[in-house]
């Protein structure tokens, strides 16, 4: 990795400490609650002496695949010089068999939004880059916790891109959470952030073979709720309609369909890759 070969290029072999934390880093331990953990890629252009690097967030799905997202985006991050942060909320807290609690941001005491913010104030501690808004992407269960993440923190957000979510919170004060928004002052503490939201740019990604229904039309599952399929069987036609959604309420929404592609995480990275360098330009002119 190139931020590896940096740290070798000055002279010799580097500290343990500093080489496991530059480049692509090893797996550390939140000190916040060291059941949750996070990864990251450091770009060579970080210097802790430096002005401080942006921040991109990427928010594995139930596959937690964290460590895949860093490698994928390595090269990205060296041509834009923005560090980039995996988080890992591991399966089977609270219920071993658990695979979703962290989706749906409350599950017992835990506020997973609130774990996010630790682990992105823990980078900023360790590394020179700039956590007071950040890009985030996830994608299926990543992409269920993102847009969830974005109704309550749209002010910590530089860009958010929403992938493939089975499971969909629209915009509705009508239904139940979390299919839609009644009850979300109750279980959060304050309302919805929908007026901020339109501050932040939006983008919705999704393969446009991405159509099997096993997963996600699970009836009686810990993960269902009446109501889930109301807008749609496939992911595609229950993303297409929450765009439909944010859009009728004022959110403008950069809508992209990868040809080809599943339900395939890594599939749909290029236009993330796009969408997150355009907001990066537009920071810097």
């Amino acid at each position: 990795m190139a931020g590896h070969a940096r740290l070798a290029e000055r002279g010799g072999p580097a500290h343990p400490t500093e080489y496991y934390s530059g480049g692509a880093t090893t797996i550390f331990a939140s000190r916040h609650d060291q059941r949750f953990s996070f990864c990251a890629y450091v770009p060579s252009a970080h210097d802790p002496e430096g002005a401080p690097v942006p921040l991109a967030v990427l928010q594995h799905g139930t596959g937690r695949r964290g460590p895949q997202y860093r490698d994928n985006f390595a090269e990205w991050a060296e041509q834009n010089g923005c560090l980039v942060l995996c988080p890992l909320f591991p399966a089977g807290i609270g219920n071993p068999d658990d695979l979703h609690n962290f989706k749906f941001i409350e599950y017992g005491d835990i506020r997973y939004d609130q774990v996010l913010l630790e682990i992105v104030a823990e980078a900023g501690d360790r590394w020179n880059t700039d956590t007071s808004r950040f890009l985030l992407h996830g994608f299926s269960g990543g992409g269920q916790f993102a847009h969830r993440f974005a109704y309550l923190h749209p002010d910590r957000l530089t860009g958010v891109s929403i992938g493939a979510p089975g499971r969909i919170t629209y915009l509705d004060p009508e239904q139940d959470w979390w299919v839609g928004l009644k009850g979300f002052e109750e279980k959060f503490g304050r309302l919805p952030r929908l007026a901020e939201l339109r501050d932040v740019p939006v983008q919705m990604v999704v393969g446009s073979e991405d159509t099997e229904t096993w997963e996600i039309n699970n009836i009686g599952d810990s993960n269902w709720m009446d109501g889930a399929d109301a807008y749609g069987q496939t992911r595609l036609e229950r993303l297409r309609a929450l765009s439909s959604d944010f859009e009728r309420h004022g959110i403008p929404v950069r809508f992209d369909v990868v040809q080809g592609a599943g339900h395939q995480p890594m599939s749909v990275l290029e236009p993330v890759k796009d969408f997150f360098t355009s907001i990066l330009e537009g920071e810097r002119a």
